[in-house]
């Protein structure tokens, strides 16, 4: 079976109360029941889905909007100013005023534009968003589908983003749009190979491509710390290539407002427009929550050795606050990329990638088959 069950049959009893607290199988499985107790079989699966993608929408919303109002803060923070300080308490409301705004923006129809593929290529960029989301863990039983080929499925799902920023660019006929877009599959095909490699390196240590057994394998270490010196050079490339693969700066050629003037969504606008800027929020989310889960552990605590004491002390703390924390800690680092190196060009981005860091990735790859070889990892 490809999908397994995302509850384990773990029995509580033979569990310290802060990890059956924190647990979120007996929940899951207790509103699985309800339902089924209920309901015919399929319409408990139907009423299933609903639900998860219900919760997924809101969290998509919710993340979005938060994220960019963070960008602006941290922006803010960096260039000594405000940032959004009017609408609500510290400006709290502001994304969510320009929310509104773009929802009753008109929709501008573009003359000689490929209709049918220029409306379609919102909707692929949020579908591929949410296909991912669906993988990822969020905490110890929270989880909407566990697929035992995980980081393939991951790696797969997201290169599909590239088809969006093509249709897009191309169908919009618009010339910088165009170019936006060529620049956009450059660099995401491209910059897939490190990304792709530098999750092989840590699936060579994890044994599995299981995002669950992944995080339970580092129950008693984080691979960053396990995997010694190649699983930290795997995690700078991976975040290199995330930012690439997100369209951010200093890799946002795609977007490049001095250049392109929006880059391949220079024709859109109101809904349509903020499904590209909410997507673009939501893939640097991905990009940090897989680096969380894959290198830091995602929703495990920090256990050092047997220090019983302070690994209890740190099994206090629940998981989705482990797993917020960790990948907040590395968005924030994404957004310190942006607005500290400036924009490269692309023929410095493209050598960046074709001349370091894929080279750099493949003898990684290699330490790291024989550091796991030889057992030498802790």
């Amino acid at each position: 079976m490809i999908i397994k069950p995302i509850i384990n049959n773990v029995s509580s009893a033979t569990q310290p109360w802060w990890k059956v607290f924190y647990d979120f199988s007996p929940l899951v499985r207790s509103v699985d029941e309800g339902i089924r107790s209920s309901m015919t079989p399929f319409w408990a699966d139907a009423t299933e889905l609903i639900i998860v993608g219900v919760l997924f929408l809101l969290f998509y919303a919710i993340t979005g909007l938060f994220l960019v109002y963070a960008e602006r803060k941290v922006c803010a923070f960096i260039q000594n100013r405000l940032g959004p300080n009017r609408i609500g308490p510290y400006g709290v409301f502001q994304t969510v005023a320009d929310l509104i705004k773009l929802l009753f923006k008109e929709l501008i129809p573009i003359k000689n534009a490929d209709r049918f593929l220029f409306n379609m290529a919102p909707y692929i960029v949020i579908i591929v968003n949410f296909m991912v989301l669906g993988a990822i863990p969020f905490a110890k039983g929270l989880h909407a589908i566990d697929l035992n080929i995980g980081i393939f499925y991951i790696i797969a799902i997201s290169s599909l983003n590239v088809i969006g920023a093509f249709l897009a660019g191309w169908a919009s006929n618009n010339k910088y749009s165009l170019i936006g877009a060529m620049r956009s599959g450059a660099m995401m095909v491209s910059y897939e190979l490190s990304l792709g490699l530098s999750l092989i390196t840590m699936v060579i240590l994890a044994g599995t491509m299981q995002l669950s057994e992944i995080v339970e394998a580092q129950r008693s270490g984080w691979f960053i710390f396990k995997g010694h010196i190649p699983a930290f050079i795997a995690f700078v490339v991976y975040l290199i290539s995330g930012i690439a693969e997100t369209n951010r700066g200093p890799f946002d050629l795609a977007e490049a407002e001095s250049e392109l003037a929006a880059g391949y969504h220079t024709e859109y606008s109101g809904i349509k427009f903020a499904f590209f800027y909410l997507s673009e929020f939501i893939n640097m989310f991905i990009v940090a929550s897989i680096a969380a889960t894959i290198f830091f552990g995602g929703w495990m605590p920090l256990h050092i050795g047997n220090w019983d004491g302070f690994n209890r002390i740190m099994d206090i703390i629940p998981p989705f606050i482990w797993y917020l924390g960790k990948t907040f800690c590395i968005i924030y680092l994404i957004m310190l990329f942006k607005w500290t190196f400036p924009r490269l060009r692309i023929d410095q981005l493209l050598t960046l990638e074709w001349k370091y860091l894929l080279p750099v990735n493949l003898v990684n790859i290699l330490i790291m088959a024989l550091i796991v070889l030889l057992g030498w990892h802790f």
